[in-house]
C-alpha cells in the first residue's frame, strides 16, 4: 500500500546540517542581519534551495513587535476592487511588506473587515471604495496609518487615492454630444463612492454644451440589476438616444434589458458605461468606457501608506489621477438612428 502521510517539513536545523553551520547562523542568513560572511550566506541559500526550505515568516513577526503587513479592505463582488487589489499585490513586491485581504459582503460589513485586519496586527490599511463615515475614518487613522482608494473626502488625516469622476463623466458626455447626441442620459450609482462627482460631471458637461434641457438622471447602482430596473424606468416614458452609466456592470444590465425589447445598440441607443473593468472588453459587450488606471492608483496608494510607515509625518495627500475615454462598439453617431 502507498503512503499517504505528508512529507516531513524542512526546518532551519535540516539547513544548518546540510549547509554545516549552526541553527543561530541561518538565523541570521534569514533576517538579513550582520554576522555571516558572503561565503557562509551563499552555503545557506544554497542548502536551502536543495532542500526547497521556506522559512515561516509569521514565527519570525511573532517575536518582533512589527507584522509588517497592509490591510486592503475591498467589495468581495465589486469587479474594479479586485482590480486594485491584483494592482496592489504587483506593487507590494520587494518591499519587505505583504498584504492581507479584509473583504466586505453583503454578510460582512466594511467595519467588520477592518477589526478583522487590526486584529492581525496589520499596520497600515487601504480602504477601497470606502463607505465609512468620515468621523469613522478620522478615529481609525489614529490608530493606524489609512489610504481611500476610489473615493473623495476632505480629511487632514486620511490620504486619498482617486480618479477625476467629474472629469471622467465629462468624456462620457463629451464623446456623445461629438456623435451628434442630445438626449443623453445619465444612470447613476446613487450613494456610491464616486457617484456623487460622477453626476455633477455630467450635469457640467450638459449645461457647457447646452443641453441641459435634455439632461436627465435616473437612479440605477453598482450592478447589472440595476442596469435592468433603470432600462424599465426609462423606457416606460420617452426613450434616450445615449446613456452612460455609473460603471460597466450598470452599463451591461441596461445593454441586456434594452436588447431583449428588440432595440438595437448603437444603432437606436450609444451607451458609455464606466471603469474599463474586464466585462467592458467581452467580445458580446465591447462597451464604450471611461477607464480608471487601476495599477497607477494601486501603486500610489501603496507608496502613500509606506511613506507613512516609514516615519513619513507630513499633512494628508490627495493624489488625483486623469480618466482616458475607449471607444469601442456601444457608440455611435445619432444620425444612423
Amino acid at each position: 500500500m502507498k503512503s499517504h502521510q505528508r512529507p516531513a517539513t524542512v526546518t532551519m536545523a535540516d539547513v544548518a546540517a546540510r549547509a554545516g553551520v549552526s541553527r543561530a547562523l541561518v538565523s541570521i542568513v534569514f533576517r538579513g542581519v550582520p554576522g555571516a560572511s558572503p561565503a557562509t550566506r551563499q552555503r545557506v541559500l544554497e542548502a536551502a534551495e536543495e532542500l526547497a526550505y521556506r522559512p515561516d515568516q509569521r514565527a519570525r513577526l511573532l517575536g518582533s513587535n512589527r507584522s509588517r503587513m497592509i490591510g486592503v479592505v475591498f467589495g468581495l463582488h465589486r469587479e474594479f476592487h479586485g482590480e486594485i487589489v491584483d494592482g496592489l499585490y504587483r506593487a507590494v513586491d520587494g518591499t519587505g511588506y505583504d498584504i492581507g485581504l479584509g473583504a466586505a459582503s453583503r454578510s460582512r460589513s466594511e467595519q467588520q473587515a477592518v477589526q478583522s485586519l487590526l486584529d492581525y496586527r496589520c499596520e497600515g490599511l487601504i480602504l477601497v471604495g470606502s463607505t465609512l463615515s468620515r468621523a469613522s475614518l478620522d478615529e481609525l487613522a489614529e490608530q493606524v496609518p489609512v489610504i481611500v482608494v476610489a473615493r473623495a473626502i476632505r480629511s487632514r488625516v486620511v490620504d486619498v487615492v482617486r480618479t477625476d469622476d467629474v472629469a471622467g463623466a465629462r468624456l462620457a458626455v463629451e464623446h456623445l454630444a461629438g456623435l451628434g447626441h442630445e438626449a443623453i442620459v445619465h444612470v447613476d450609482g446613487q450613494r456610491a463612492p464616486g457617484a456623487a462627482e460622477r453626476r455633477r460631471g455630467y450635469r457640467e458637461a450638459m449645461s457647457e454644451l447646452d443641453l441641459s434641457r435634455h439632461a436627465r438622471v435616473v437612479p440605477g447602482g453598482l450592478t447589472e440589476e440595476h442596469g435592468q430596473r433603470a432600462a424599465a424606468a426609462l423606457y416606460a416614458g420617452v426613450a434616450p438616444t445615449s446613456v452612460t452609466a455609473f460603471n460597466d456592470h450598470c452599463a451591461a444590465g441596461f445593454m441586456a434589458a434594452i436588447r431583449s425589447r428588440g432595440v438595437r445598440v448603437p444603432e437606436e441607443v450609444s451607451i458609455v458605461g464606466y471603469d474599463d473593468s474586464h466585462i467592458a472588453g467581452l467580445a458580446g459587450i465591447a462597451l464604450t468606457t471611461v477607464a480608471q488606471d487601476s495599477p497607477t492608483m494601486a501603486r500610489s496608494a501603496l507608496d502613500l501608506a509606506l511613506d507613512r510607515l516609514q516615519g513619513g509625518n507630513r499633512d494628508a495627500a490627495e493624489v488625483v489621477i486623469k480618466p482616458r475615454l475607449v471607444v469601442r462598439g456601444t457608440s455611435s453617431a445619432a444620425s444612423a438612428a
